[in-house]
């Protein structure tokens, strides 16, 4: 990619990479899934655009990352990565036809979400309640494809292959995306703002795209996001007046919470089965 844009002096892409064991039947076929930016960004936070990348050449560069990785640890000799290197096809393969259009969230959003879902989809589980056997169809239909029925001790075996080991990350950043790269933009952002308030030269400079961080209220809408697609209903949002709520504070001592739990449970419109709180009553999770 730093071919293809120019050979730019400190030219960096950015990526997250997922890696991926299971098949469309919880066979094991470990990939990768990644989204990439088509570019990058030099030293002086200039965005440097990258029209074309070649899947064939980006195919030879993965596999001689992998065989080098191997080799490096011992788990290839010089005779397997010659007899690799000689087949026809090279086993490994690389597709990157899927793109989204800049300013597309939603199309990113799906994306991503397709790069973290879960191993099995409760859609394509078969599995009656006392039954030995169990049938897991394919997730994009299975019209003309074979349904694999196996034994419930057999599938969950299966499962349990694709569970990652204990503190070991399944999602890796890279690049422009890297936890260093934006420790180390954030850093210097600092230092550049200061530098003209401490000379009072006037306002500060601005800072390159990367190293924007995002504000609280985003970071307050990111949790209620999350909320609001796992349990589909959003927290932000009065039951009763259905107007829109704020966050007052976050309570974390234990002796002040249980204070409040034992207050809501003395409470008598908690005591009294049957009968909703009160109308004028706040609501206990925020203020409107």
């Amino acid at each position: 990619m730093a071919v293809a844009a120019g050979e730019e002096k400190g030219f960096r892409p950015g990526m997250v990479a997922v890696v991926r064991t299971f098949g469309d039947q919880l066979n094991l076929h470990p990939h990768v899934h990644a989204l990439v930016t088509r570019g990058g960004w030099t030293g002086s936070g200039e965005w440097v655009p990258v029209p074309y990348v070649s899947p064939s050449a980006a195919e030879r560069l993965f596999r001689h990352k992998v065989i080098s990785l191997l080799q490096r640890t011992g788990l290839l000799d010089e005779n397997r990565t010659r007899l690799l290197l000689s087949w026809r096809n090279s086993g490994f393969s690389v597709h990157n036809s899927v793109t989204v259009p800049a300013g597309d969230g939603r199309a990113l959003e799906a994306l991503a979400r397709h790069c973290l879902r879960n191993p099995v989809s409760l859609a394509c589980l078969r599995f009656t309640p006392g039954s030995e056997t169990a049938s897991y169809l394919p997730r994009d239909g299975h019209d003309g494809q074979k349904v694999e029925t196996l034994d419930a001790l057999d599938f969950v075996a299966r499962l349990l292959a694709h569970v990652p080991d204990p503190k070991r990350h399944l999602v890796h950043y890279y690049g422009a995306y890297s936890n260093v790269v934006r420790g180390k933009l954030k850093a210097q952002s600092q230092v550049q703002q200061a530098e003209p308030l401490a000379s009072g030269s006037g306002a500060p400079r601005p800072l390159p795209p990367t190293s924007v961080s995002p504000s609280s209220p985003a970071l307050l809408r990111g949790w209620a996001q999350l909320i609001r697609r796992i349990y589909e209903i959003d927290p932000l949002v009065c039951l009763r007046c259905r107007g829109v709520m704020r966050v007052v504070a976050f309570i974390t001592e234990p002796r002040v919470i249980r204070r409040i739990l034992d207050h809501l449970a003395a409470s008598p419109c908690r005591a009294t089965q049957g009968r909703p709180p009160p109308l004028a009553a706040p609501p206990a999770r925020a203020f409107p």
